[in-house]
């Protein structure tokens, strides 16, 4: 079966010291533990992804690296994968100039990483959204020079996806036909989810269901065109298990309706969910909620809390035909990125 993995992330192996750059603090850099032209093999090549002075987390090569990323779709069976900016690198709390940097920079590089193998590696873009004009510039920029798509967090500060900037950038997006993969980032309660790695497996999950609430709810399914291509990570959260409770506020409270035209379940055909849920039960009920058509194989690679065995998951459902299984696998990621 054809495998197109949408949810995969990159961090370039070295960049230029922002800190000295632009001054400030707090930037990202990468602290390797080998050095450039040492003589171990490639794949015990590790790192530590840096925040100023604190550790942010532990990587290694694939994250750069080509051709180990290459060498490990092999060892799964994985055709295709679109590579997407860890969320660190977005620099939405910068000034715009600053921000509209990283994103070529960060843009640039993914590029370089997937001219490896162009027919298997593709790359989505990162936009300064905190400046909407100049995410605009950059995003058409981005999709001239080959990315397929664009990742967006799935807020900047206190505005959520409903905010009239972002839908502005939406649109633009759906005028130009880029798809929009949505991420968590930045996530919610941070000092009460600091332990036992609760902020990505409690927050960003959260996040996630917030930002397509607040898209439903707020209005923005109902001013964006139909053409807009948008997919939210990890399954969506927690949102297709607890669409029942949002659809019965809604039915039963003025107030829980907010501005949308519709209930939260006429809007299930507007946008698209990956995969990476980790659980057969968990992708029997996004089959069943979205439909078949509507789901996209992500993995999370190369991250600990990735999918370890690539494919697996959806590979191994019982419950799921070969037709459907194809369709999350790599039908629906193709004809929604183009590929």
């Amino acid at each position: 079966m054809k495998v197109t993995d949408i949810h995969s992330h990159f961090i370039p192996r070295e960049w230029e010291n922002l800190q000295k750059k632009f001054g400030g603090n707090n930037w990202p850099w990468m602290a390797h533990k080998t050095a450039a032209n040492d003589n171990l093999n490639r794949q015990t090549s590790s790192a530590m992804l840096m925040r100023g002075s604190q550790e942010f987390r532990p990587v290694y090569s694939a994250c750069w690296d080509p051709q180990i990323r290459l060498d490990e779709m092999d060892r799964d069976g994985v055709d295709k994968q679109i590579i997407s900016a860890t969320p660190i690198l977005f620099a939405y709390d910068r000034p715009v100039a600053q921000a509209s940097y990283c994103a070529q920079l960060f843009n640039d590089a993914a590029l370089d990483i997937c001219a490896k193998n162009n027919k298997r590696l593709f790359a989505l873009a990162q936009v300064p959204l905190q400046d909407i004009d100049a995410s605009c510039i950059e995003v058409s920029r981005a999709k001239a020079c080959g990315h397929v798509g664009v990742q967006i967090g799935n807020h900047v500060g206190e505005k959520n996806m409903d905010d009239k900037g972002i839908l502005t950038f939406l649109q633009h997006c759906a005028d130009e036909d880029i798809p929009v993969f949505v991420h968590p980032w930045d996530m919610m309660a941070a000092d009460r989810t600091k332990d036992y790695m609760m902020g990505w497996t409690v927050g960003m999950p959260a996040e996630t269901q917030l930002s397509i609430v607040s898209m439903i709810l707020g209005g923005g399914f109902d001013h964006i065109s139909e053409k807009l291509k948008i997919c939210f990570a990890h399954g969506g959260g927690s949102f297709a298990f607890l669409l029942g409770r949002l659809e019965n506020a809604w039915l039963h409270k003025d107030i829980a309706r907010g501005h949308s035209q519709h209930p939260p379940s006429h809007y299930l055909n507007r946008f698209y969910l990956d995969t990476a849920v980790f659980d057969h039960d968990a992708l029997a009920l996004l089959v069943k909620k979205m439909g078949p058509d509507r789901l996209m194989f992500g993995t999370d690679y190369p991250f600990p809390l990735g999918e370890q065995q690539m494919g697996q998951l959806i590979k191994s459902a019982n419950e799921l035909d070969q037709q459907t299984k194809q369709k999350l696998l790599s039908d629906n990621a193709e004809q929604f990125f183009t590929l």
